[in-house]
């Protein structure tokens, strides 16, 4: 099924809904009853009312982002991609300085439905406060 995904495409609107804090663009990306998972140890966001909820509390004090996405892994209809974000999120961290930030590695598991759309996503990140780092040579490769 991976071939009939375009799982870079997606992965590119989910990018450019991210940075442009949009809502209803992300909650497009899934199926009705799609599963957000931000976090392994708290329910889940399930339909895209409260995906686009999320989103919107999610990104509302992201500032200054700077995003990049390293190559899927696919099979079928699953994927795998590894994500770095460094931004200023005063709600998470307030910098003393005008360097200092969120550096937020991550990586998205996701399952697609036969339409393309996402069906399921569970998201793993770890974050890092201080100043923001890039990502190291030959991530997300």
């Amino acid at each position: 099924m991976s071939d009939e995904i375009n799982v870079a495409g997606w992965i590119e609107r989910y990018r450019r809904a991210w940075l442009d804090k949009d809502a209803e663009g992300v909650a497009d990306l899934f199926t009705p009853d799609g599963v957000y998972a931000s976090d392994p140890l708290a329910p889940p966001h399930v339909g895209r009312d409260a995906i686009r909820a999320y989103w919107r509390r999610a990104t509302r004090t992201q500032e200054h982002l700077d995003l990049s996405f390293g190559a899927p892994v696919a099979q079928g209809a699953r994927a795998a991609v590894e994500w770095w974000a460094t931004m200023r999120d005063d709600d998470w961290y307030k910098p003393s300085g005008p360097d200092g930030g969120v550096t937020l590695p991550g990586c998205l598991v996701l399952r697609f439905a036969s339409d393309g759309r996402c069906a399921e996503l569970r998201e793993y990140y770890n974050p890092g406060f201080g100043p923001r780092k890039p990502a190291p040579p030959g991530w997300g490769e």
